[in-house]
């Protein structure tokens, strides 16, 4: 069943990477600054992830199936609304539609993991589904770049509706809810889940944990998802085609990262050092982006940054390990809310940021890329000086 749940995921990670092959036809079509376009890729992580607190509290209500599957259709929908929208204000809300749509994809992935695997093998197997959805990436490289450059950015969008849709009937075909434990509890009222979401941000560690889950998955987002088709077409005079094969590769060694960090997880006594050092790191990429303007240099920078992507499923793994059993599924739906704002808020300040660098006669990418990486490093010192879980 864990195959099937990650062909939601594999979807979602298409729709939410799509702004970086779609960017230049859409500014074209729509005359959209880069503020607006940072917009446009922030809605989607915005919904997605304001509808974190409710997808779980549905999962802890309804369970994994009923939740996907009432969910997922606006996707479909909203993709299909962005083919078909005569201005900017559709599209709009076509990407919010594909976010609350895409709310539970991943969330339902690591609830399921975190309920029927041992904890031991939870950053493994975290890994591992995160690498398989990570297909849906590839599949906004080259293939759906090629696709833009025969047609439209349009077609685009009805083709993941397509796959959307086939992903729903398989979901539909072979996701079954586990049954309950004889011994388990009685299924708690709406407003019990709601107020026990609320009592996780009591917790004094939570706020480090989700500090630093805003600036990482945001960061790599930021460039595979939204500037790297722009810096490669604008910065040195790719094809669109071009560009959407670097995105391929950035995105096929992202596939195999998590899996590996996974299996080298040093367990909780040195993992917060591990998600320091390699945010750290993560940061310096992004310096190099911006003060080394040479074709090889970005290329080879988003590959490395895909690379070290992997790393941030041991964020998954510190949380897991942070909360008692009973709230692990409410404190991955909470982590994941911050991940996935996070990303809005990324997306849309470094389009703030490249509009004013553009304003004033500056390079858009240089500003964009200093900004990911000082809100990396202003992450990492929020997870240090705050309070940490006591293991």
């Amino acid at each position: 069943m864990l195959l099937v749940l990650i062909t939601g995921f594999g979807l979602s990670q298409a729709f939410r990477t799509i702004t970086a092959i779609i960017a230049t036809g859409l500014q074209q079509e729509f005359d959209l600054s880069a503020q607006a376009l940072g917009l446009f890729a922030g809605a989607f992580a915005f919904s997605f992830g304001t509808m974190q607190l409710f997808m779980g509290v549905g999962i802890d209500l309804y369970g994994l199936r009923r939740t996907l599957l009432t969910a997922f259709p606006l996707a479909i929908v909203g993709a299909l609304l962005s083919a078909l929208a005569q201005g900017y204000g559709a599209v709009l809300l076509g990407q919010m539609l594909i976010g609350v749509g895409c709310a539970p994809a991943f969330l339902v992935c690591t609830v399921f993991i975190a309920r029927y695997f041992a904890p031991h093998r939870f950053a493994a197997v975290s890994g591992a589904a995160l690498g398989l959805g990570g297909l849906g990436m590839l599949f906004t490289g080259t293939p759906l770049a090629w696709v833009v450059q025969q047609s439209s950015w349009r077609v685009a969008f009805g083709v993941l509706a397509g796959l959307a849709a086939l992903a729903w009937l398989l979901i539909f075909w072979k996701v079954h809810e586990p049954p309950a434990p004889a011994h388990a509890a009685p299924r708690e009222s709406l407003g019990a889940a709601v107020r026990g979401f609320g009592a996780l941000f009591l917790v004094p560690h939570t706020a480090g944990i989700m500090l630093l889950g805003l600036v990482t998955y945001a960061s790599f987002l930021a460039l595979r998802g939204l500037w790297l088709g722009p810096l490669l077409i604008e910065r040195h005079g790719f094809s669109l085609v071009q560009s959407g094969n670097v995105a391929l590769v950035v995105s096929l060694v992202s596939l195999f990262t998590p899996a590996l960090f996974g299996r080298l997880d040093p367990g909780p006594a040195h993992r917060r050092r591990w998600l320091m050092g390699f945010s750290l790191l993560l940061a310096g990429l992004f310096l190099l982006l911006a003060l080394l303007r040479h074709p090889w240099v970005d290329v080879g920078g988003a590959i490395a940054v895909g690379v070290l992507s992997g790393y941030m499923v041991l964020q998954y793994a510190d949380v897991r390990s942070a909360y008692p059993a009973a709230l692990t599924g409410r404190a991955m739906a909470v982590f994941t809310m911050a991940l996935f704002l996070g990303v809005a808020l990324m997306q849309w300040v470094t389009g703030v940021a490249a509009s004013v660098a553009t304003a004033h006669g500056a390079d858009p990418f240089v500003a964009v890329m200093l900004t990911i990486a000082s809100l990396l490093v202003a992450g990492v010192l929020a997870f240090r000086w705050l309070p940490a879980p006591a293991h």
